[in-house]
């Protein structure tokens, strides 16, 4: 009785499916105009995991070591995301369509998807951006301040919002994945990415990358319509580097970490713990070794210990060629090495067949098991699966009109107010808005320099790069009727001297000696000398040498890469809001200190880490 109650109620679900213009079956997708026959591993009844055990039972060897392969939109064409079954696509940084518009996004990833949706299997591509502060490749999206800006407000509330933005804009124009948060623990400020980390202390990424998780993917992880896919990195101890230790002609980036395992597990392992939990759906390998081995083949840290005893259940993802940094005789070795190390995709840019050739003679060989084949090819299914994309493989272009939008600016305006860090106030803050403002420095009038490095291009570029507010636009509006910005300073009741670093990125920017730049010294001697009142506000990613200078200022605040919003620096500057961000690294009083962190046994920085000032508002 109950066998034939069974069959019966299984004969009435393939009957209302029929009916509705549906057929499950465990073969290809067939379409006619009356119905479709789909295979099993679509049908909504099935739990995820039922989903990827059909899939993966069907799919042959090739088609698996496709989804572990990501390939760069440059290096690729659509047809062979379909020869190849690939799994994914990315846009290095400055890597956009010609037109660089929503639109122009949009259609690139459709074309993509169109012809991974034509495979056999039709397993959707999932497709990756680094949008590490806003949707950072795509001019006239908000930007938000880098990391370190976030850090110094201590808040999750406005990180989690932040997250959610950016989920909303990178969404709008295709792309289901974010190669952020970034929650390296940054120790040593020469190191060129010291802006993508929250700050030195694992209080910090504790506090926020969940949130940053949990704005990007969902509350509930969902991962998918307006949100992302997140992507935890880099793993682990990338901003715990030995100076002088870098790969590649750097002098830190990619270099040795040294400390033993249980200060790393307490230095650099909280933020993953806490993104793990908000249920993060992609971690990163790192560039960096771990006392001697490279962590791309790092299997203890990454199967043992992530996998493992963490609980991670996403997929890893490596680093851009990370692999090819791996010792080894051959890239044939460097590829065993990785997959058996916990790999699961593997961001091959321009040698993906390179990779594939490879993987498949490993697996045929003996050298890597099917078993950890089909570990990786789960992990990766079960991700597209959370993420909607077999659902819905194209881009839901209904918020376009919200990219780059008021609603969306004015949160970054927030931002930027809450990480600025008050360091020196001599009575000159807030600025009365009846003043007559003389305003200079490099970074007075440089959008491109406000949002540094990843924005438009990889290693960003000073100038006119994207739609934004510069800090001089924002004073000239915040006093706008009231008071002036004079070009004459002997006409000026006050300076306003906006002084900071060139935009850079990882390799490039690190720097040994963390100077301002000579043109600053010499407006600010020169301002000094007239014996006026003078304000610096500094636009920099890492705190810079000040020691020699900084006793001729009356006001001193740091604004970080605050990025496209700089109404947000002259809202605080003239009393609108009160400081709140507190430093997130310690603010060393010379380079020989370096690296200082809180904690040390002879901590003596310049301004101490959470150190931040208000002003007399009454």
């Amino acid at each position: 009785m109950k066998r034939l109650a069974g069959f019966s109620l299984l004969y009435m679900v393939l009957l209302i499916c029929f009916i509705g213009g549906t057929v499950f079956a465990s073969t290809e997708l067939v379409e006619n105009e009356e119905f479709k026959i789909i295979p099993d591993y679509m049908n909504p009844f099935l739990s995820i995991e039922e989903k990827v055990d059909k899939l993966l039972s069907v799919m042959t060897l090739e088609e698996k070591i496709g989804q572990m392969t990501q390939a760069e939109r440059r290096y690729i064409t659509p047809d062979e995301v379909y020869q190849y079954k690939i799994g994914s696509i990315l846009s290095g940084g400055g890597s956009t369509p010609f037109s660089n518009t929503p639109e122009a996004w949009a259609n690139m990833y459709d074309r993509f998807q169109k012809w991974a949706m034509k495979t056999r299997l039709k397993i959707p591509i999932i497709y990756g951006v680094d949008a590490v502060h806003g949707h950072n490749n795509l001019r006239g999206a908000t930007i938000f301040p880098h990391n370190i800006g976030l850090g110094a407000t201590r808040d999750p509330e406005l990180v989690e919002k932040v997250g959610r933005i950016t989920a909303k804009e990178v969404s709008a124009t295709g792309p289901d994945w974010n190669f952020g948060p970034c929650v390296a623990v940054a120790r040593d400020e020469r190191w060129g990415r010291t802006y993508e980390s929250f700050g030195e202390h694992p209080e910090l990424q504790k506090l926020l990358a969940g949130a940053y998780v949990r704005g990007l993917q969902g509350p509930e992880a969902e991962m998918d319509g307006e949100y992302v896919v997140a992507c935890a990195k880099h793993y682990v101890g990338d901003g715990g580097t030995e100076w002088g230790s870098g790969d590649g002609g750097y002098l830190i980036d990619r270099g040795d970490v040294t400390v033993d395992e249980k200060t790393l597990r307490e230095i650099h392992l909280p933020g993953y713990i806490e993104a793990i939990e908000e249920g993060v759906g992609t971690i990163m390998v790192s560039f960096n070794s771990y006392q001697g081995v490279k962590m791309h083949a790092h299997k203890y840290l990454i199967t043992d210990v992530l996998k493992g005893e963490l609980g991670f259940d996403g997929f890893v993802v490596s680093d851009w060629n990370g692999i090819n940094e791996i010792s080894g005789y051959s890239y044939y070795e460097k590829v065993v090495k990785s997959v058996n190390a916990g790999i699961d995709m593997f961001m091959v840019p321009d040698s993906w067949k390179k990779f594939i050739y490879n993987l498949k003679q490993a697996v045929e060989n003996g050298d890597v098991s099917e078993e950890r084949i089909n570990d990786a090819v789960r992990r990766i299914l079960t991700v597209k699966f959370k993420a909607g994309l077999f659902e819905k493989p194209f881009t839901d272009r209904s918020h376009i009109s919200l990219i780059g939008s008021e609603e969306h600016r004015e949160v970054a305006r927030e931002a930027v107010r809450k990480s600025l860090v008050l360091l020196k106030n001599e009575n000159v803050l807030p600025l009365d808005k009846d003043s007559k403002i003389y305003v200079g420095g490099s970074n007075a009038e440089d959008i491109g320099s406000q949002c540094g490095g990843w924005t438009i291009t990889w290693q960003g570029r000073s100038g006119d790069i994207t739609e934004g507010t510069t800090v001089l636009e924002g004073i000239e509006a915040a006093i706008a009727g009231r008071g002036q910005v004079v070009n004459d300073l002997n006409q000026a009741d006050v300076a306003v001297i906006v002084v900071g670093e060139d935009p850079y990125a990882e390799g490039r920017g690190d720097n040994g000696r963390l100077e301002l730049k000579q043109e600053d010294i010499s407006l600010l001697e020169k301002v000094t000398g007239a014996g006026k009142p003078v304000v610096v506000v500094m636009i920099s990613g890492r705190p810079l040498i000040i020691s020699d200078y900084i006793d001729d200022w009356d006001a001193f605040v740091m604004a970080w890469l605050p990025g496209t919003e700089g109404q947000g620096i002259a809202d605080v500057l003239f009393g609108d809001y009160n400081f709140t961000g507190r430093l997130p690294v310690s603010w060393p009083e010379d380079v020989s200190q370096l690296p200082i962190n809180y904690g040390d046994d002879d901590y003596d920085p310049l301004f101490e880490y959470g150190t931040g000032l208000k002003m007399d508002l009454e």
